[in-house]
């Protein structure tokens, strides 16, 4: 019931996003040039959800590294790639949760049929992202951090240190 009621108000924030103002300033102190020229080419709506990600991240402790801080901002840059409507990302969050085997199988490929798009963009976007941010010439923390976002913890093989970034990322993420 928990996480019902949280997407309810996860899609909310999305459909009122054109309301709110992002922390522009706040977000210029975290990221290079190049880095910000790619946090705006998102939705609004996820540039919001990642300046609450940033910061609940800085909330969790007086020291932030500013790989994380950046990885904070851009861990769904990879959702650029395509805009979603908000219903395209409810269908694609409901079916991974309902139905994790049809999700999967929509999710995989490059096939864009429209209606396997929402599918794609949730499960591709940390790749997307960390491929994106190569490009610009972020710092392998970043890139790192935002490829592997979405991943269990169990299944990242990196540094202890990697790793606790990522604990901390991850949960400022299932926050927002």
């Amino acid at each position: 019931m928990a996480t019902i009621l949280y997407r309810i108000k996860q899609g909310l924030r999305a459909l009122f996003a054109f309301r709110a103002d992002v922390d522009d300033a706040l977000v210029r102190c975290h990221l290079s040039g190049p880095e910000y020229d790619l946090f705006k080419t998102m939705a609004r709506a996820e540039q919001l959800h990642s300046v609450h990600v940033l910061r609940s991240v800085l909330a969790q402790s007086p020291e932030t590294p500013p790989e994380l801080a950046a990885a904070a901002l851009l861990h769904d840059v990879g959702k650029a790639r395509y805009h979603l409507a908000v219903w395209q990302k409810t269908v694609s969050v409901l079916a991974e949760s309902f139905a994790p085997g049809l999700f999967d199988k929509l999710s995989i490929g490059d096939d864009l049929n429209w209606w396997r798009v929402p599918f794609m963009v949730r499960q591709q976007h940390p790749t997307w992202g960390a491929d994106m941010l190569k490009a610009i010439g972020s710092g392998s923390l970043v890139i790192w951090l935002v490829g592997h976002h979405a991943h269990s913890l169990d299944a990242c093989e990196a540094p202890e240190a990697h790793l606790h970034l990522l604990a901390r990322l991850k949960q400022a993420d299932s926050e927002n």
